[in-house]
């Protein structure tokens, strides 16, 4: 993923813009939680003392959820459309000079950064937890949606310390020329993974028939 922005990036930028570059970072928010669902299953494994294996990580990414997994991209999709067309109109806001000055571009920088706010912070509360309880759980993506809104507004303070933390691992990522990120998305992944399985009480959803979720967590995970 690290790799992936970071090609994106360097792309937009000898191709295009900054401003392009900025706009494909800005577009990464809604593909970043699909990215972590590798994560996840990693993070299971090492909890339940299971040898750390790619191959079940990615089948359990790609295969097994992926009905869920679809269902959810199809969202994000949705929304990075509005989004984009969003971002597109806030484009009126544009100065009309030719070299225009950072005091010239503050109503267009503010009114695109609160646009922008607004679309990371639907995408965030949606899928703050919901990727985690599709591969913890066996649940449809609509009830793992809700169920995950639901836990960022009852704890809105909270979140917004890890959203700020997420917004500052990935800028401190990308000013370390993209090399930081091979670090911190793990250790978000990682963390995110914990931090539902700390909020959620899921006890009450089926568990999955197969997979590395289907042996329920040993009890000393559950005092760490």
């Amino acid at each position: 993923m690290a790799a992936l922005i970071a090609l994106v990036s360097v792309l937009s930028l000898a191709y295009g813009s900054v401003w392009l570059m900025l706009a494909m970072l800005g577009g990464f928010v809604f593909l970043a939680p699909l990215s972590c669902i590798g994560l996840y299953a990693i993070s299971a494994q090492l909890e339940r003392g299971q040898p750390v294996s790619m191959r079940r990580s990615l089948r359990a990414a790609f295969r097994r959820h992926l009905g869920n997994e679809m269902v959810f991209a199809i969202v994000l999709l949705v929304i990075f459309l509005v989004w984009a067309r969003a971002g597109a109109m806030v484009s009126v806001f544009f100065p009309e000079e030719g070299d225009p000055q950072l005091v010239d571009l503050a109503t267009y920088l503010g009114i695109g950064s609160f646009v922008g706010a607004i679309f990371a912070a639907v995408v965030f509360c949606a899928s703050a937890f919901s990727l985690p309880m599709i591969m913890h759980r066996d649940v449809d993506t609509v009830t793992a949606v809700v169920t995950s809104v639901n836990a960022v507004l009852r704890n809105k303070r909270a979140m917004a310390v890890w959203l700020a933390i997420i917004v500052a691992g990935v800028v401190v990522g990308v000013a370390t020329a993209f090399l930081g990120l091979v670090v911190i998305l793990p250790v978000i992944g990682y963390a995110a993974w914990h931090g539902y399985l700390r909020t959620i009480d899921a006890s009450a959803f089926p568990r999955h028939a197969i997979g590395i979720t289907r042996d329920p967590r040993p009890e000393s995970a559950d005092q760490l």
